[in-house]
């Protein structure tokens, strides 16, 4: 008499892509974690590059206004110069690099055809914007952490707002990370990525107050300052590492969250689309 045949079930859909089984969320977290590796392993891997260049540049900044305007105790907003530059150039710091990893990731796989590689595992959307955006953010706070350590030799830097150093730097970071990664889908090869960043990211960085106090502008210009979403990030950067701000740093804080809300939602719907991913 034949045995009847034993039946295997099968194993749950989330088993099947590796992840957290029995979660509510269900997440694929050994996925999202090696592709966080892969995008931090990325930088790390030329950290002259990709960590050692920008601080110096930083510092080359801070050595060059020390010595052209920072002489004779020259004060602005009450502090000495270069403690009031300092936190604008290190978030300078983190906007250029969250940046720049973000979109050359993207962009890359994108012309040398392997963004297959990252498109064809069993990710949702929003999983895959948490790998690629995490490795940006590793990257611009990792900056932001070295350039605020070697730049206590010049000037003085007693965080007084911790809450505000923390808040602004992740904010500001995963706010150029998800604008990179935007970027980075919508172009389609280097010289468009190129104007994205000489004409809108570095002249809105320069034009943020980094370098000066809005205060002392026109009445016209401090209002359109007002709108740079980048005074915002200095200012608020500023706040928590010498007290001093020019704006409010409870608009800043919401300017902050809503930008990067409505960034992580246009970033997903372009996954969730393909658009200009998939064919």
């Amino acid at each position: 008499m034949d045995q009847p045949a034993l039946q295997t079930a099968a194993p749950p859909a989330s088993a099947a892509r590796g992840s957290t089984f029995g979660t509510p969320f269900d997440l694929n977290l050994i996925g999202v974690w090696t592709l966080y590796k892969r995008e931090v392993w990325r930088f790390c891997k030329v950290p002259g590059q990709t960590l050692a260049a920008p601080v110096v540049t930083t510092l080359m900044f801070m050595l060059i206004f020390s010595v052209a305007l920072g002489q004779g105790g020259r004060m602005v907003a009450g502090v000495p110069f270069l403690a009031f530059v300092a936190p604008g150039l290190i978030m300078m710091a983190i906007i250029q690099n969250a940046f720049a990893n973000s979109s050359s990731s993207i962009l890359i796989a994108k012309i040398q055809g392997n963004i297959v590689d990252i498109l064809m595992p069993p990710f949702r959307p929003g999983e895959l914007l948490f790998g690629v955006i995490g490795g940006a953010v590793t990257r611009g706070l990792l900056v932001a952490l070295i350039t605020g350590l070697t730049m206590v030799g010049l000037v003085a830097l007693s965080p007084v707002h911790w809450w505000a150093v923390l808040f602004y730097a992740a904010g500001g970071s995963l706010l150029m990370a998800l604008l990179g990664f935007i970027g980075g889908v919508w172009a389609e090869k280097f010289d468009q990525m190129a104007a994205i960043t000489n004409f809108l990211i570095t002249p809105l960085s320069f034009l943020s107050g980094t370098f000066y106090s809005v205060e002392q502008l026109p009445e016209a210009a401090r209002v359109v300052a007002h709108l740079n979403p980048f005074f915002y990030l200095i200012d608020g950067l500023r706040y928590g590492m010498i007290g001093q701000s020019d704006g409010s740093i409870t608009a800043g804080v919401v300017v902050t969250l809503a930008i990067n809300a409505a960034l992580w939602a246009l970033a997903h719907r372009m996954l969730k689309t393909g658009y200009k991913l998939k064919a």
